[in-house]
Protein backbone atom coordinates (compact mmCIF):
# COMPACT_ATOMS: atom_id res chain seq x y z
CA UNK A 1 0.00 0.00 0.00
CA UNK A 2 2.71 2.10 0.49
CA UNK A 3 4.43 1.57 -2.80
CA UNK A 4 0.99 2.45 -4.18
CA UNK A 5 0.75 5.68 -2.71
CA UNK A 6 4.47 6.48 -3.67
CA UNK A 7 4.06 5.52 -7.34
CA UNK A 8 1.02 7.72 -7.11
CA UNK A 9 2.44 10.47 -5.90
CA UNK A 10 5.57 10.12 -8.11
CA UNK A 11 3.33 10.14 -11.54
CA UNK A 12 1.48 12.88 -10.28
CA UNK A 13 4.46 14.99 -9.56
CA UNK A 14 6.16 14.30 -12.77
CA UNK A 15 2.80 15.21 -14.76
CA UNK A 16 2.78 18.45 -12.77
CA UNK A 17 6.60 19.15 -13.91
CA UNK A 18 5.81 18.37 -17.11
CA UNK A 19 3.09 20.74 -18.00
CA UNK A 20 5.43 23.50 -15.90
CA UNK A 21 8.14 22.47 -18.56
CA UNK A 22 5.98 22.81 -21.16
CA UNK A 23 5.03 26.31 -20.14
CA UNK A 24 7.86 27.64 -20.18
CA UNK A 25 9.22 26.11 -23.68
CA UNK A 26 6.88 27.43 -25.44
CA UNK A 27 8.68 29.47 -27.47
CA UNK A 28 5.75 31.23 -29.77
CA UNK A 29 2.58 32.93 -29.23
CA UNK A 30 -0.67 30.76 -29.54
CA UNK A 31 -2.09 31.64 -33.48
CA UNK A 32 -4.74 33.90 -32.98
CA UNK A 33 -6.97 32.30 -35.21
CA UNK A 34 -7.29 29.03 -32.25
CA UNK A 35 -8.26 31.52 -29.71
CA UNK A 36 -6.39 32.40 -25.98
CA UNK A 37 -3.72 29.61 -24.99
CA UNK A 38 -3.86 29.03 -21.04
CA UNK A 39 -7.28 28.63 -19.57
CA UNK A 40 -8.63 27.13 -16.36
CA UNK A 41 -12.13 25.01 -16.87
CA UNK A 42 -13.32 23.32 -13.66
CA UNK A 43 -16.90 21.39 -14.23
CA UNK A 44 -18.74 18.08 -13.11
CA UNK A 45 -19.38 14.85 -14.61
CA UNK A 46 -21.64 11.77 -14.85
CA UNK A 47 -20.48 8.42 -15.13
CA UNK A 48 -21.64 4.68 -16.72
CA UNK A 49 -19.24 2.17 -16.32
CA UNK A 50 -18.73 -1.67 -16.69
CA UNK A 51 -17.83 -2.45 -13.36
CA UNK A 52 -15.24 -5.34 -13.75
CA UNK A 53 -16.54 -6.84 -10.62
CA UNK A 54 -17.55 -9.51 -10.26
CA UNK A 55 -15.32 -11.14 -12.99
CA UNK A 56 -17.20 -11.17 -16.37
CA UNK A 57 -20.73 -10.02 -15.03
CA UNK A 58 -21.18 -7.66 -17.34
CA UNK A 59 -22.63 -5.15 -14.79
CA UNK A 60 -22.52 -1.50 -14.98
CA UNK A 61 -22.40 1.50 -12.09
CA UNK A 62 -22.54 4.84 -12.64
CA UNK A 63 -21.91 7.76 -10.50
CA UNK A 64 -20.64 11.66 -10.59
CA UNK A 65 -17.14 12.95 -10.68
CA UNK A 66 -15.73 16.61 -10.79
CA UNK A 67 -13.19 17.44 -13.56
CA UNK A 68 -10.53 20.18 -13.93
CA UNK A 69 -8.76 20.90 -16.99
CA UNK A 70 -5.68 23.31 -17.33
CA UNK A 71 -5.53 24.02 -20.98
CA UNK A 72 -1.39 24.84 -21.59
CA UNK A 73 -1.47 25.36 -25.31
CA UNK A 74 -3.86 24.65 -28.07
CA UNK A 75 -2.67 21.44 -27.99
CA UNK A 76 -2.28 20.21 -24.40
CA UNK A 77 -3.96 19.80 -21.76
CA UNK A 78 -3.47 18.82 -18.17
CA UNK A 79 -6.68 16.95 -17.08
CA UNK A 80 -7.34 15.58 -13.18
CA UNK A 81 -10.51 13.87 -11.90
CA UNK A 82 -11.96 12.48 -9.59
CA UNK A 83 -15.13 10.42 -9.70
CA UNK A 84 -17.32 8.62 -7.03
CA UNK A 85 -19.33 5.65 -8.74
CA UNK A 86 -22.00 4.48 -5.95
CA UNK A 87 -24.82 3.67 -8.03
CA UNK A 88 -25.86 0.10 -9.37
CA UNK A 89 -22.29 -1.82 -7.67
CA UNK A 90 -23.07 -5.58 -7.39
CA UNK A 91 -24.55 -5.82 -3.47
CA UNK A 92 -23.57 -2.61 -2.11
CA UNK A 93 -19.96 -2.49 -4.16
CA UNK A 94 -18.53 1.30 -4.65
CA UNK A 95 -15.50 2.30 -7.15
CA UNK A 96 -13.84 5.58 -6.90
CA UNK A 97 -10.50 7.15 -8.54
CA UNK A 98 -8.24 10.15 -8.42
CA UNK A 99 -6.55 10.48 -11.73
CA UNK A 100 -4.22 13.28 -13.58
CA UNK A 101 -2.56 13.31 -16.79
CA UNK A 102 -1.77 14.78 -20.20
CA UNK A 103 -4.92 15.25 -22.82
CA UNK A 104 -3.46 16.16 -26.27
CA UNK A 105 -6.17 17.42 -28.66
CA UNK A 106 -5.63 15.87 -32.30
CA UNK A 107 -7.53 18.87 -34.47
CA UNK A 108 -9.97 21.55 -33.96
CA UNK A 109 -13.28 20.95 -36.51
CA UNK A 110 -15.53 24.09 -35.41
CA UNK A 111 -16.74 23.97 -32.01
CA UNK A 112 -15.52 20.68 -31.91
CA UNK A 113 -12.35 19.15 -30.29
CA UNK A 114 -11.35 16.17 -30.19
CA UNK A 115 -8.64 14.48 -27.58
CA UNK A 116 -6.67 11.44 -26.16
CA UNK A 117 -5.66 11.10 -23.08
CA UNK A 118 -3.46 9.06 -20.47
CA UNK A 119 -4.30 9.48 -16.71
CA UNK A 120 -2.42 8.13 -14.13
CA UNK A 121 -3.67 7.91 -10.15
CA UNK A 122 -5.11 5.90 -7.10
CA UNK A 123 -8.76 3.72 -7.87
CA UNK A 124 -10.46 2.39 -4.69
CA UNK A 125 -12.99 -0.43 -4.41
CA UNK A 126 -15.87 -1.16 -1.90
CA UNK A 127 -15.92 -4.98 -2.55
CA UNK A 128 -19.38 -6.29 -1.09
CA UNK A 129 -20.03 -8.76 1.67
CA UNK A 130 -16.93 -8.83 3.96
CA UNK A 131 -13.93 -8.95 1.44
CA UNK A 132 -13.41 -5.07 2.60
CA UNK A 133 -11.82 -2.23 0.98
CA UNK A 134 -8.66 -2.15 -1.62
CA UNK A 135 -6.96 0.68 -3.23
CA UNK A 136 -4.73 0.44 -6.53
CA UNK A 137 -2.45 2.09 -8.92
CA UNK A 138 -4.46 3.02 -12.02
CA UNK A 139 -3.62 3.64 -15.33
CA UNK A 140 -6.22 5.39 -17.55
CA UNK A 141 -5.77 5.84 -21.35
CA UNK A 142 -9.25 7.68 -22.91
CA UNK A 143 -10.75 9.55 -25.90
CA UNK A 144 -13.15 11.96 -26.53
CA UNK A 145 -14.02 15.19 -27.71
CA UNK A 146 -14.67 18.85 -26.27
CA UNK A 147 -17.82 20.66 -27.65
CA UNK A 148 -17.50 24.89 -26.42
CA UNK A 149 -21.44 25.74 -26.13
CA UNK A 150 -19.63 29.44 -25.51
CA UNK A 151 -16.54 31.28 -24.51
CA UNK A 152 -16.99 30.37 -20.95
CA UNK A 153 -19.52 26.63 -21.36
CA UNK A 154 -18.18 23.87 -22.57
CA UNK A 155 -19.13 20.32 -23.08
CA UNK A 156 -17.59 16.71 -23.32
CA UNK A 157 -18.18 13.39 -23.64
CA UNK A 158 -15.27 10.16 -23.26
CA UNK A 159 -14.59 7.06 -23.13
CA UNK A 160 -12.11 5.75 -20.55
CA UNK A 161 -10.37 2.23 -19.90
CA UNK A 162 -8.82 2.38 -16.49
CA UNK A 163 -6.31 -0.63 -15.53
CA UNK A 164 -5.87 -1.55 -11.79
CA UNK A 165 -2.48 -3.03 -11.01
CA UNK A 166 -2.13 -5.84 -8.75
CA UNK A 167 -5.65 -5.97 -8.75
CA UNK A 168 -7.90 -8.19 -7.67
CA UNK A 169 -5.25 -9.46 -5.23
CA UNK A 170 -7.28 -11.59 -2.79
CA UNK A 171 -7.62 -15.36 -2.53
CA UNK A 172 -10.09 -17.93 -4.16
CA UNK A 173 -10.95 -15.52 -6.84
CA UNK A 174 -9.92 -15.92 -10.23
CA UNK A 175 -5.84 -13.64 -11.03
CA UNK A 176 -7.33 -10.81 -13.58
CA UNK A 177 -7.09 -7.27 -13.31
CA UNK A 178 -10.15 -5.01 -12.36
CA UNK A 179 -10.29 -2.70 -15.84
CA UNK A 180 -13.51 -0.49 -14.53
CA UNK A 181 -14.52 1.04 -18.13
CA UNK A 182 -17.21 3.20 -19.88
CA UNK A 183 -18.56 6.75 -20.49
CA UNK A 184 -18.21 10.08 -19.14
CA UNK A 185 -20.41 13.25 -19.77
CA UNK A 186 -20.23 16.76 -18.61
CA UNK A 187 -20.15 20.38 -18.35
CA UNK A 188 -17.04 22.82 -17.50
CA UNK A 189 -16.75 26.85 -16.74
CA UNK A 190 -13.87 28.56 -17.76
CA UNK A 191 -12.22 30.23 -14.47
CA UNK A 192 -9.67 31.85 -16.43
CA UNK A 193 -8.31 32.38 -19.70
Amino acid sequence: MHLLRRSCRFALLTAFFAALSAMHVQAQAVPSAFGPGHSLWVGAQLSDVSASFPYQSGRRIQGVGVVADFHVNYRLSLAAEANFLTRGGFDGSTETSYLAGPKAFIFARGRFRPYGKFLVGLAHIHYPFAIGDASYLALAPGAGTEYRVSRRWMLHAEYEYQMWQGSPGYNNEPDHKLTPNGFHVGVAYRIFR
